[in-house]
Order: structure tokens, then C-alpha cells, then sequence
């Protein structure tokens, strides 16, 4: 007989799940083991996270699907309602339903007990699959999921569990790709004297903007995305409109769904740090074909001009080598051409070193599924 593991694992085969991402749970551990090796699997930081991610996947083409514990749901709605849900992209979440069956552990149960109103509130569709026999729910919904373009989680109770525990051998990881020492660390005085910033972020994308043709790039929200129009509109430009924090999740999504097209994401320092972790996932996952261009201007320049934590105590730079990233510090017009054109083995974090200011640009014309369509036809004619 069939455990409820292997049944969904069968159905998201059936279903053309092409693309997985995953947080740990213990409820879930035997399903998260079949995952992991027998889908595309990417190892998740943060809920949040995946659901960049996945974005990008979903653009690229591909059919993605999450696996997360209900206390996560929490770190998700925005980016949900605002990327995938916003841009008409499809995503399955399979939920570890807790704090509703046999729980232990107390502070699980306030968000298993919201959870279903939660969803309702969002306007997110879920289905409760409680036994074996709701398992039947699952093939028709999935095929909606990919086919309409829509959000829709399934909210798996331990009970599905009980009476069939599967044996699954712990799952090492991703191997660890380690790309220290290809680090440009500029470390003369002569290159020292170089890293002073002399230019904004304006001047910086067009510096490097005929440096980008031919890539997918992503940038980030706000005055970035205004001004990378404003330089030079291109159909393969993913502008972010929303959920900030975003921009480097979605291009990895992107780059590790079309390995033979080079994505270059355009991210600040406010955005990095809401989500570094991603960052740890890109070092681990992605090969060369990701760039990430991060303008570090100290400032989140599109609400105000507030200090950044990068600022003053943090460096960007080092974060990203910590993580595994090869890193290039530039800050000169020609540092930043060569840094971006600059061959590497893994994926490159360009910290780009600029003064802060935005420029008085309109904002962009186009619709939100405009920009969208334009960079999946990018992705599919030329991937």
C-alpha cells in the first residue's frame, strides 16, 4: 500500500511540477526527502524567499511548487499578494498544517487556527486535506494552479500521516560550492583610491546599460526600475513595481530555471538586507549565469532617502563573500563595466559603490502584465 508521500509525490509528477523550493518540518520530513530528490529542489532561507524564487521560475516557464510549515505563511502574504499574485503567476504551497492535531508544541497553534481565515482574508485559495480520501482533491486544483495562473495552497493535517511513517534517508544538501579564491578583493592602495563613490545610481546604469543587452535583468523597485526605463527601455527588463526585498530572489528563480541565458539583477543595499539569506542560496544553487549588480548607496532612496544599516556598520561586500559569492568592489565607470563582463565560475556580486540621490524621472508607462509578458516572451524565444 501507498503512503500519503508517495501518492502526492505521484501527483505533482502527473501535474508537471517541474520546480520545488522547501523549508523544513517535521511533519512533512518524509514528503520533504521525496522532494528533494526526486524534483528540481531548492533549499530555502526564508519562506519569503522562495516565493521570489519561485516568481522567477514561474517566468522562466516552469511549474513551481513550495513546501513550507504553517508558521511561514506569515513571512509570505505580501510577497504573494503583491508578486505572484500581482503578476498573474502560478504557485502550489503545500502547508504543514500545525496546531491543530495532536500538538505539542503551543505557540503552533495560533497560526494553525488562523491559518484557513488568513487565507480567506488574502483571497488565496486552499484546500484542507485531512485524510487519504481528500488526497483525491489534489490532481484537478494542481492542473488550475498551472493553467490559470493562480495561488493556491493545501493544507496538509498530521492526521494524513498517521498509521504509515516512510523511511527517508536524510538528504545531504546541495553540494557546497565554495568560490573563494576567485575573490577580487582589491587590496592595493592604488585600487583603494578607486572605490571612492563618485557616481549615483543614474549614472552607474548608464554606465553599464549597452553592458546588459542581452541579458534578463531584474531591478529593483521604485526609482531603479524608473530609471533603468528612463536610460533605455528593453523587453528582456523585469521592472519590479512591488514587493521590495525581491529583486535577487526572482533573478535566481530565472537563473537557475534557463541556465543558457545570463540574468543580471539590479538590487540596493535596503532591499539586500531584507532578504541576505538569499544570497547564501545563490552561492550554494547558481552557476555563472547570475550577476548581481548591487548599487550600495546607503540609502533607501525610494521613500525618503533613509539610512541604510550599510550606512555605516555593514559591508555589503563582505556579507556576500561571506556567504560564498565571488565579489568585485568597484565604484568607477570602467571598474563597473569590467566587473559585469568579467568571466566567473559560480554566480558574481558586483557591490557597486555609489552616492545616494534618485532622479526626477516619470514613472514607468507600462502595465504590470506588459512587463511581464514581454520578459517571458524574452526568456522562451531566446532561452
Amino acid at each position: 500500500m501507498r503512503c500519503a508521500e508517495e501518492i502526492i509525490t505521484d501527483m505533482l509528477r502527473e501535474g508537471g511540477v517541474d520546480f520545488t523550493a522547501t523549508l523544513p518540518c517535521d511533519r512533512i520530513k518524509g514528503l520533504l526527502g521525496l522532494v528533494s530528490r526526486g524534483f528540481f529542489h531548492v533549499p530555502l532561507t526564508r519562506e519569503e524567499e522562495g516565493v521570489g524564487i519561485c516568481a522567477g521560475a514561474a517566468l522562466a516557464g516552469k511549474r513551481p511548487a513550495m513546501f513550507i510549515q504553517n508558521s511561514g505563511v506569515g513571512n509570505m502574504i505580501n510577497a504573494l499578494l503583491s508578486l505572484t499574485g500581482f503578476y498573474g503567476l502560478p504557485l502550489a504551497v503545500f502547508v504543514s498544517h500545525r496546531g491543530i492535531y495532536k500538538e505539542k508544541i503551543a505557540a503552533q497553534a495560533p497560526m494553525g487556527l488562523k491559518l484557513p481565515g488568513i487565507l480567506k482574508g488574502a483571497g488565496i485559495g486552499f484546500t484542507s486535506i485531512d485524510s487519504a480520501s481528500d488526497l483525491e482533491q489534489v490532481p484537478k486544483t494542481l492542473e488550475d494552479v498551472y493553467m490559470k495562473n493562480k495561488i493556491h495552497a493545501f493544507l496538509l493535517s498530521p492526521a494524513l500521516w498517521e498509521g504509515m511513517e516512510l523511511k527517508v534517508e536524510r538528504n545531504e544538501g546541495p553540494e557546497q560550492k565554495r568560490y573563494g579564491a576567485e575573490f577580487d578583493d582589491l587590496g592595493g592602495e592604488k585600487e583603494k583610491m578607486g572605490l571612492a563613490r563618485k557616481l549615483d545610481r543614474y549614472e552607474m546604469l548608464s554606465s553599464v546599460w549597452a553592458a546588459l543587452d542581452g541579458a534578463a535583468v531584474v531591478c529593483n523597485l521604485g526609482f531603479p526600475s524608473r530609471e533603468l526605463y528612463h536610460i533605455g527601455h528593453r523587453p528582456s527588463h523585469f521592472y519590479m513595481l512591488g514587493s521590495m526585498g525581491m529583486a535577487t530572489p526572482i533573478g535566481l528563480g530565472i537563473a537557475l530555471s534557463n541556465t543558457s541565458k545570463k540574468v543580471i539583477v539590479i538590487d540596493g543595499d535596503g532591499s539586500l538586507l531584507m532578504n541576505p539569506g538569499t544570497l547564501a542560496t545563490a552561492a550554494c544553487l547558481s552557476g555563472g549565469n547570475l550577476t548581481i549588480f548591487a548599487v550600495d548607496n546607503g540609502a533607501y532612496g525610494s521613500t525618503g532617502n533613509q539610512p541604510t544599516l550599510a550606512a555605516g556598520c555593514i559591508d555589503l561586500g563582505a556579507v556576500a563573500r561571506g556567504f560564498g559569492l565571488e565579489t568585485i568592489k568597484a565604484a568607477r565607470e570602467k571598474d563597473l563595466i569590467d566587473a559585469l563582463e568579467k568571466k566567473a565560475k559560480g554566480p558574481k556580486f558586483i557591490h557597486a559603490l555609489a552616492l545616494p540621490g534618485n532622479r526626477d524621472v516619470p514613472v514607468i508607462p507600462l502595465g504590470h502584465m506588459e512587463i511581464k509578458h514581454q520578459v517571458m516572451e524574452f526568456l522562451f524565444l531566446r532561452g
